[in-house]
């Protein structure tokens, strides 16, 4: 009786639940390094979701050693910091970064986790548990899970994982406008109440996102062209309307009490996220995707929070004080005008925040 029931019985290595860039990017590594692999997600097809679209060189030659190559796309060599008409100009020192349209990523990474033979699976997952061997997933058995399952994390809430976040709600809107590039910079324009990143993503196209704060736009009924308002050199650059629809995202700040439980591991923005404005979320989701992954692979999967630790460091470090630097209108004021005095400074901390 046992052995009939052993044989029809199929146990994986990991499911992924989540098929973002942090999920098939830990899919696309898990099955490279011989492990049977299944993802599953809700949705169907591309995925699309409010982001800024600029990946940092790091992130860049992440996916190329995934052999993911985004296409088409924009190569940028830094990043233009704006505030009323002075400007900064930070380079990489290594390596370019890529603008690409969120969509035209997510295609990369299904058609390289395809052509590797990965199971993708639409399903809305309902129930998840795990003993000391195993986890189940709606009655799918592996090793181990790996949620994926994005900023609000249905899993880590599920599983009891929240910790309180510590600042202000930030959110963040974003549009595309049909214009050609007008630099091969990602350009940061501040002002008191919010930031505009504009991001080259093809030929004939730059991505527009807006990160505020939810207490400083409560009652306003369209707040992509309320924010945009605030930058009118911005404003008077660009095309009257966009070529698509609004996208929104946050809030940002979700923190977890630990990375995992048991055998079941939080990666990309379901293992806790700060704020994008370092432009680190999808390098951040796929180091921490390797690292889950590595951690398996050896057997020790307990040391998953402090190889996450190590690899997320510096983001949480640089962002926020980026974002304390954000909220001292002062210090925020002198800001452009220190970089652009001193070059070096500038493309010293693009070396430390955007290389591997």
């Amino acid at each position: 009786m046992l052995t009939a029931l052993l044989a029809g019985f199929h146990m994986r290595d990991v499911i992924i639940i989540g098929g973002g860039p942090a999920g098939l990017g830990a899919a696309i590594i898990a099955a490279g390094a011989g492990l049977d692999t299944l993802v599953v997600e809700r949705r169907t097809g591309v995925i699309d979701k409010a982001c800024g679209e600029g990946l940092m060189p790091a992130a860049v030659e992440m996916l190329e050693a995934l052999s993911v190559r985004p296409s088409p796309s924009f190569p940028f060599r830094g990043i233009r910091y704006v505030h009323g008409h002075q400007s900064a100009d930070g380079h990489f020192r290594r390596g370019v970064g890529l603008g690409v349209r969120r969509t035209v990523l997510h295609a990369a990474l299904m058609q390289r986790a395809q052509d590797m033979g990965i199971e993708i699976r639409t399903q809305t997952v309902r129930d998840i548990a795990q003993t000391s061997d195993l986890v189940t997933v709606d009655g799918e058995t592996a090793r181990f899970a790996l949620a994926a399952d994005g900023l609000q994390s249905p899993i880590r809430r599920r599983l009891g994982l929240v910790a309180p976040a510590r600042r202000r709600e930030r959110l963040g809107l974003r549009r595309h406008f049909a214009i050609a590039p007008w630099s091969d910079y990602v350009e940061v324009h501040w002002a008191d109440q919010a930031e505009a990143y504009v991001t080259p993503v093809a030929h004939d196209l730059v991505g527009v996102a807006m990160l505020f704060y939810r207490d400083a736009h409560r009652a306003i009924p369209d707040t992509f062209r309320d924010l945009i308002g605030l930058f009118p050199s911005l404003r008077d650059r660009l095309p009257r309307h966009p070529c698509t629809s609004q996208r929104g995202a946050g809030p940002f700040e979700q923190r977890v009490s630990q990375p995992m439980t048991g055998r079941i591991l939080l990666i990309g923005d379901a293992a806790g996220y700060l704020d994008p404005l370092t432009g680190e979320g999808v390098r951040l989701g796929l180091e921490s995707a390797r690292a889950a992954v590595e951690c398996i692979l050896q057997g020790r999967p307990e040391a998953y929070p402090q190889a996450l630790r190590r690899a997320s460091r510096r983001y949480w470090s640089m962002t926020g004080g980026l974002l304390w630097l954000r909220d001292r209108k002062v210090l925020r004021d002198r800001l452009v005008p220190a970089l652009r005095r001193a070059p070096w400074m500038f493309d010293l901390i693009l070396s430390r925040l955007a290389e591997a």
